[in-house]
């Protein structure tokens, strides 16, 4: 393909969060489970914060936080080491493996968005923050379900994860699609979002279905509209402040943002802002 092509080639999505999983919860009860299992007291919130990086730099951000390091110190006579998080990550996969079927539900509107999109023509890429034996468990979930993504990424795959671009590069060569300003990354995280700006991608911020937001869909349609919209303020803040081009709610509301990034190809428009001639 030419490299000033205008015409989107792939879209890539993040997993849990964006695909299934609404408000990505498989994770947090796992995180929160494995440092009370090490004498250790961590928040929802607290294990929400380094959410999309691959497990192990979660469990070695969250041990160096100051409020849990203090902890640690106090109940291990040490600070917390990288062998610890070598060792809890671990005790981790095994953890979040035997949940993760428990939230494998599609997000309302993906399946339709994805078979959208290959109608289109688009190839469909997936990276993720899961390592390989924990999506060893959802990918066949998923493919019951009829997901099955042209390429997968795991954290761990390669020399380093989020918020590098080494995954999106993977993609871009599994898929064979360039240039980076023809593709697509949706994700509900902040460093899946600066994994695609990174490679030089569009960025589609998810405000509502995954981390972001951090409900499941029954809390989420509990809320007043006062609520959600709080909600979907600071949520959309968040993720604009790590690149998002554009923020949606869901990949429900996907095809009118990619209608409208094809547009802006065509006249010459790029993530990175700058213009060139149309093709």
């Amino acid at each position: 393909m030419h490299p000033t092509s205008s015409q989107l080639t792939a879209v890539v999505f993040d997993w849990a969060g964006t695909i299934i999983d609404f408000g990505s919860c498989a994770p947090m009860g796992a995180f929160v489970r494995l440092f009370e299992q090490f004498g250790v007291q961590i928040s929802i919130a607290e294990a929400r914060g380094p959410m999309g990086m691959a497990k192990w730099d979660h469990i070695q951000a969250l041990g160096r936080l100051p409020r849990i390091a203090a902890q640690w110190q106090a109940r291990h006579g040490r600070p917390f080491t990288d062998a610890d998080a070598d060792h809890l990550y671990d005790v981790f996969t095994p953890m979040n493996a035997a949940v993760v079927p428990d939230h494998a539900g599609f997000i309302p509107g993906a399946l339709a968005t994805v078979d959208a999109l290959r109608a289109r023509g688009l190839k469909i890429g997936s990276t993720t923050g899961y390592n390989r034996p924990i999506m060893e468990v959802v990918t066949p979930i998923a493919a019951r379900g009829g997901y099955v993504p042209d390429n997968l990424v795991c954290a761990g795959d390669l020399a380093a994860g989020r918020p590098s671009p080494l995954m999106m590069y993977r993609t871009f060569a599994d898929l064979g699609v360039w240039p980076p300003h023809t593709v697509v990354k949706v994700d509900d995280t902040g460093v899946g979002l600066e994994e695609g700006r990174h490679a030089g991608t569009w960025a589609v911020g998810l405000a509502i279905s995954g981390n972001a937001n951090g409900l499941t869909l029954a809390e989420w349609q509990a809320l007043d509209e006062a609520q959600q919209q709080a909600r979907r303020q600071a949520a959309t803040a968040a993720l604009q402040a790590a690149g998002a081009h554009y923020v949606i709610d869901s990949v429900a509301e996907l095809l009118p943002v990619i209608d409208d990034i094809q547009a802006r190809l065509l006249r010459g428009e790029r993530p990175e802002g700058q213009s060139v001639q149309p093709t």
